[in-house]
């Protein structure tokens, strides 16, 4: 989503906060602004709508030479992406606020204030914040203080960065609901929603938890909790020896993504498995006695993670005999929820501040749940240090928008939480879990090999050169592998996509097709091998056109219409791992052929921490 960047020193910070903005692009945004108190005694700020290079050609024309600023890319969420709507806001001449997050009580503070005779210039939610500010700043004059007074009337989710021109020594700060971490130099401070923005700054780090004010100086850090008690944050040290924010050598980050899933699905791997079993205190040194305990399961999810979620449900109650429900947090948090007794409640997410998710989860610590559980990619996320147990993915950064090894990390760690579940209750059938543990360690191996077939995906992407609409089928736990492939491809070649079970194509879906829906579906060796070649065929009789990815004893071939590419053969249970590869190739090419914006899909975000 939306991205802040700020900056106090003895330097000037323009570039560093142009940097920054850089550094997060691959949140996805549609506009971007600078503000700086300069080097001449005035607040300046520079607003562009588009990509940040189009702002930094404007403050090449235009330089802001300052020590002090901060800087934003937007999402727009109240209002069009246009330059009046772009951050940072202003309040007058002298105070200036970026914001991430939505202000859901803006419309009464909005009629509050212009009562109170404050102009409006835009039609966001943020330009509120910045005329409250003002307001409290005319009795309280201190600008940390009046930021404290002025959070206790927002309603709804915010990280805020303000400077005023009257304060030109400090950077304020505020995180509810959105992910703020301050950067720590030498004479110098930074603030950032990710520390991306800052490495090429500091590889030191403080991480402002929920509720938290921070006052951000040269030479100082103050910080102060939501009960407005003076606290202090651990400060962190960053190596990175994940993977680089660089592509490379491939075209795109989604392709270099794709590439490293065998090595950050070993990465997974490492520590969690014995000689043949999974190793359970991977979750936490209370997990053992803690999954004895667990009769349910309750999956939350969204996106691509909601996918990973109902493959996982297959898993659950096939191997580990234990009911398992899945929802779409955004559902789950505004419906009344039955909770079945010693029901565990697991998070996925990716970057761990996904909102819908995270209000879920607050949510269900109301519910009644046994206990709560995060599978993500970030460590230091919000979701990760409110949940019970955490299993974190080795997925390494994730720059392009649209999720690949991050996806497959899940699935992983979700295996390993049903051979956990199923060994600690003594459900898993005996030798399921050696055979399972060896095919885990085979599974670099085999994900190696299916990436091999690069080339192959690559010429059968031409088939939808000139497509506007895609059918994906599958059977059982592939059908979430399908809808996955789906969204992948609406996602980054705006083709229209639509997955179905494949027994459902009698029942509706059938009617859509002809020659010109191509049909793509998995077929993995399995018991529903047979029935799922009957429903090919019903699409052939259509003069529908299919692509087959097949195990290579699945016994398919190429034929009139049908397209096949031999996918290496493994176990069932790691089928969906697997065939998730070359639907996420297919999609990648076809986005190349028809020209999008691959790794920066139009009116997405990478992390959605708004609703």
């Amino acid at each position: 989503m939306c991205g802040i960047v700020g900056a106090v020193a003895e330097r000037n910070i323009t570039a560093i906060l142009l940097e920054g903005l850089k550094r997060l692009e691959y949140r996805g945004y549609d506009s971007a602004g600078v503000a700086v108190f300069t080097n001449d005694g005035i607040l300046d700020r520079v607003r562009r709508p588009g990509k940040v290079s189009e702002l930094d050609q404007a403050l090449a024309a235009t330089p802001l030479i300052g020590r002090l600023g901060i800087a934003h890319t937007r999402w727009a969420t109240h209002g069009a992406p246009c330059e009046r709507n772009a951050h940072p806001h202003f309040s007058g001449q002298n105070l200036a606020v970026v914001h991430n997050g939505i202000i859901e009580n803006h419309e009464a503070l909005r009629e509050q204030l212009k009562a109170q005779g404050y102009v409006f210039t835009s039609d966001t939610d943020t330009e509120v914040i910045a005329h409250l500010l003002a307001h409290k700043l005319k009795d309280l004059h201190d600008l940390t203080v009046a930021l404290k007074a002025t959070v206790k009337e927002l309603h709804g989710a915010y990280g805020l960065a303000v400077i005023s021109a009257d304060q030109p020594d400090r950077l304020v700060a505020a995180r509810s609901g959105s992910p703020l971490v301050i950067g720590l130099g030498l004479g110098e401070n930074f603030l950032a929603s990710d520390q991306l923005a800052l490495r090429q700054v500091t590889d030191r780090f403080m991480y402002l938890e929920e509720g938290d004010i921070a006052e951000i100086r040269r030479d100082s850090v103050q910080i102060w909790d939501i009960d407005g008690k003076a606290v202090e944050r651990e400060a962190v040290q960053y190596g990175d020896n994940a993977e680089s924010a660089e592509k490379g050598e491939y075209r795109h980050f989604m392709l270099k993504e794709i590439h490293e899933q065998p090595t950050v699905v070993q990465r997974t791997l490492e520590g969690r498995l014995s000689q043949q079993q999974v190793l359970v205190q991977a979750f936490g040194p209370e997990a053992p006695e803690l999954f004895a305990k667990v009769r349910n399961v309750q999956i939350v999810a969204c996106g691509t993670s909601y996918h990973a979620g109902m493959v996982a449900r297959y898993w659950l109650e096939e191997l580990a005999g234990i009911p398992c429900q899945v929802e779409v947090a955004s559902e789950f948090r505004y419906r009344k929820v039955v909770v079945q007794p010693d029901t565990l409640f697991v998070t996925i997410s990716q970057s761990g501040e996904t909102a819908d998710t995270l209000a879920a989860l607050r949510n269900a610590k109301e519910l009644g749940f046994l206990a709560s559980l995060a599978i993500c990619n970030v460590g230091i996320s919000s979701l990760v240090r409110e949940s019970d147990l955490t299993l974190l993915t080795q997925a390494g950064r994730e720059i392009g928008v649209a999720s690949t090894k991050a996806f497959t990390t899940q699935l992983v760690g979700l295996l390993l939480l049903t051979l956990s579940l199923g060994q600690v209750r003594g459900t898993l059938a005996p030798g399921v879990e050696a055979t399972l543990v060896e095919e885990l360690r085979r599974l670099p191996t085999r994900l190696g090999e299916a990436l091999a077939m690069d080339s192959t995906v690559e010429k059968i992407a031409e088939l939808f050169a000139d497509k506007n609409h895609t059918l994906f089928l599958g059977r059982g736990a592939q059908y979430p592998v399908a809808m996955e492939g789906a969204l992948k491809l609406k996602e980054i070649s705006y083709i229209h996509a639509e997955a179905y079970p494949a027994g459902e194509l009698k029942h509706g879906p059938l009617a859509l097709v002809d020659n010109d829906m191509p049909v793509v579906t998995v077929a993995p060796n399995n018991e529903l091998l047979e029935k799922l070649k009957s429903n090919l065929q019903e699409v052939r009789a259509r003069g529908g056109e299919l692509i087959v990815f097949a195990d290579e004893k699945a016994g398919m071939s190429n034929g009139e219409g049908t397209h096949v590419v031999q996918m290496p053969h493994i176990h069932d249970i790691l089928s969906p791992i697997l065939y998730t590869i070359p639907l996420q190739l297919l999609s990648y090419y076809v986005a190349v052929l028809k020209g999008t914006d691959v790794d920066q899909p139009r009116n997405l975000a990478k992390s959605v921490t708004v609703e």
